[in-house]
């Protein structure tokens, strides 16, 4: 990858070079991670997804590399180090490195400079700006979608000529500029919207939002507007956020699974929600959620926040410490 002073830099994905011969003297994790690692500062403790570039003893291969990038080892590898962090002169390239790796949904580490590593594709560190301009999204297609909540639906598919994931909206009702929509901004979960997982209550949030849109078009004239945005597991990726189930059953809660990852706890991209809104025409909504935190970014990406509607559901067995994070550590409120 070559940073914004033309300097290049090799690096190589520790879990894609599962077949490689590569070794390396250095490693680039996140703050996070290397918090884990026993190399945590305060940089560490206030920008977790912060790149580190850490040394070791010896010349680190895929073998001695994977469990310092994978926290599912650590209980086979208590044992890791001594390492010893470094100064990073390259920062721009380590850190686009780092969210390209979110982005692409593998974990943050990589071999820094390595040998055998095969070859490598150029990348530019200012590459990821552009993958992640939200004014590139476009209206590519829609259609008439009658669904179970309501048959006067109409789907809408959003994307991006630098990121193929297709974004979706559907409009419940019909569509009128004098009246304000019922919105619910929701991020894809697999396993809550899809499988029915009792660990979340995002496949209830989805459902109950969707009837409560088609009781406002039909009892009071209004209408509803679901964003259905492709940035699983807040944002990590569906590998990810599987890889953090993992880590939830050895006792962690949801957002120091994500940080033991090397992860950010909270990564969704509310600019494409706000770029999907105006691609609409709404600027003005009534929101149905439960997060301050989503009004605030959403209103700062200039969208008219004109209510917050509440959008609580019942808990379950399996899900009660997932919600009990969500209002004790991301400030979620009960009503």
């Amino acid at each position: 990858m070559r940073g914004e002073d033309g300097s290049a830099h090799l690096l190589l994905p520790i879990e894609t070079a599962i077949a490689s011969g590569a070794t390396s003297e250095r490693l680039l994790i996140s703050a996070a991670r290397s918090a884990t690692l026993k190399l945590a500062n305060q940089l560490a403790a206030a920008r977790p997804h912060a790149p580190v570039l850490i040394r070791g003893g010896e010349p680190f291969d895929l073998r001695a590399a994977l469990p310092i990038a994978d926290p599912a080892l650590d209980l086979g590898n208590p044992l890791k180090g001594p390492f010893r962090a470094e100064p990073i002169a390259w920062q721009d390239v380590a850190e686009a490195a780092l969210e390209l790796a979110r982005i692409a949904g593998i974990l943050p580490a990589f071999m820094a400079a390595p040998a055998d590593a095969g070859e490598a594709h150029a990348l530019e560190a200012d590459d990821l700006a552009a993958f992640k301009q939200a004014g590139s999204l476009r209206i590519v297609t829609r259609a008439r979608l009658p669904v179970s909540a309501s048959e006067d639906a109409e789907i809408v598919a959003f994307r991006s000529p630098a990121d193929m994931r297709e974004h979706v909206s559907l409009i419940i009702g019909r569509q009128t500029g004098d009246r304000i929509p019922l919105v619910r901004v929701h991020s894809e979960c697999l396993t809550g919207d899809i499988l029915g997982s009792l660990k979340c209550d995002c496949g209830p949030q989805l459902d109950g939002a969707l009837h409560e849109m088609a009781r406002h078009a039909r009892e009071e004239g209004g209408w509803g507007l679901l964003l259905y945005l492709r940035q699983e597991g807040r944002g990590i990726g569906l590998v990810n956020k599987l890889r953090a189930y993992r880590l939830q059953d050895q006792g962690f809660d949801t957002s120091d699974a994500n940080t033991r990852l090397g992860l950010p706890d909270e990564a969704r991209d509310f600019p494409v929600a706000a770029r999907m809104l105006d691609l609409l025409g709404v600027h003005n909504i009534r929101l149905l959620t439960n997060n301050p935190a989503k009004v605030e970014a959403l209103a700062d990406e200039g969208i008219d926040i004109a209510e917050r509607v509440a959008h609580q559901l019942p808990d379950n067995p399996h899900n009660l410490r997932y919600l009990a994070t969500k209002r004790d550590r991301h400030g979620h409120l009960l009503t």
